[in-house]
């Protein structure tokens, strides 16, 4: 059980946000967000957030991070820092620190997420949520993926490492296209095209595959010109939607999604209206011989601002109803 009030974190590869609840059933309070890039550790980070709390000081900490997580010291995948449950313990008086992946509790949050208070926006038509297992993901700084599957009365999350199973071409176009991919680690995977970094390498590896410069230095680039009509940057983001509805419509097959399929992470949405037009939904549906039981799941884009903190509010609040791998370090 959790001491309140909690602290709770998200950290991300580019930014990490976090926030008190002071007590079950309480609203978050959010704190003020920081850049991993120019914050040198977890640690001064929250130091800072706390600066803008007035309320007692939290009791327990339960922080998402954007890694596998299997010690309670940790390394971010996409960025610098390194996350010490002690370290954050011991800095700030608390009685216990829990890590989970940043997947776990955007798993949680589809729990208590409404698509009529605005929380999520519908892909396709929208089918009635059934009580099955339901998928999260989301294309951001890397690429994040969990499942949460009902076992008798209890949910179980499993966070996984999707984002870094290997992407291959499906059409001819792709194939042609595929020598002007960048590869990481000599690898093209999910998390190499389908992130904010991937929209880079997309926009790069079709302006090459056509022969013409690339006017763009980063991703936000790349969809500020979408906006604007710009035909290159309009065929990019087409692209990342088709390719993002094929992996989604895959993840869906994995886990047997019938729960439904929600997508997460800073860039989609960014991108709702886009990947509402079509090419999203038809690439996942196209999962002969399953196109059938694939049109029938449901798939949202979660457009609530905070999704992990709130998944990590349902966590501390009851985490018997939940059933998920962490790691973590207690006084006692």
């Amino acid at each position: 059980m959790f001491a309140f009030p909690v602290l709770l974190g998200d950290i991300g590869g580019t930014n990490a946000r976090f926030a008190i609840l002071p007590a079950p059933g309480e609203p978050v309070q959010l704190l003020p967000r920081a850049l991993t890039a120019h914050t040198p550790d977890p640690v001064e980070a929250i130091r800072i957030a706390l600066k803008a709390y007035e309320g007692p000081a939290p009791r327990s900490a339960m922080i998402a991070v954007a890694t596998r997580v299997d010690a309670s010291v940790i390394r971010l995948t996409n960025a610098q820092w390194t996350i010490d449950a002690k370290a954050i313990g011991a800095a700030f008086g608390l009685e216990r620190v829990t890590l989970v992946n940043d997947y776990t509790p955007v798993a949680a949050s589809v729990t208590t997420l409404d698509a009529a208070a605005g929380d999520l926006a519908p892909l396709g038509a929208v089918a009635p949520v059934t009580g099955g297992t339901r998928v999260v993901l989301g294309p951001g700084t890397g690429f994040g993926v969990a499942a949460l599957a009902p076992v008798e009365d209890r949910l179980a999350i499993l966070a996984t490492e999707a984002g870094h199973a290997e992407f291959g071409p499906a059409t001819q176009d792709e194939m042609a296209l595929w020598p002007h991919l960048e590869r990481v680690g000599g690898r093209v995977t999910a998390e190499v095209v389908l992130s904010g970094p991937g929209i880079f390498r997309l926009a790069k590896a079709l302006a090459a595959h056509r022969g013409v410069a690339c006017p763009y230095t980063m991703p936000n680039d790349v969809l500020a010109a979408a906006r604007h009509g710009d035909a290159l940057a309009v065929d990019v983001l087409d692209l990342f939607a088709r390719w993002l509805g094929r992996f989604a419509g895959d993840l869906a097959l994995t886990f047997e999604a019938s729960g439904g399929v929600f997508i997460a992470g800073g860039i989609a949405p960014r991108m709702v209206d886009i990947l509402q037009k079509g090419s999203f939904r038809e690439a996942f549906d196209h999962k002969a011989p399953h196109e059938g039981w694939a049109k029938k799941v449901p798939v949202f884009v979660i457009v609530h601002a905070e999704p992990a903190l709130e998944g990590l509010a349902a966590l501390v609040t009851n985490p018997r109803r939940f059933v998920f791998k962490s790691q973590g370090w207690s006084a006692a």
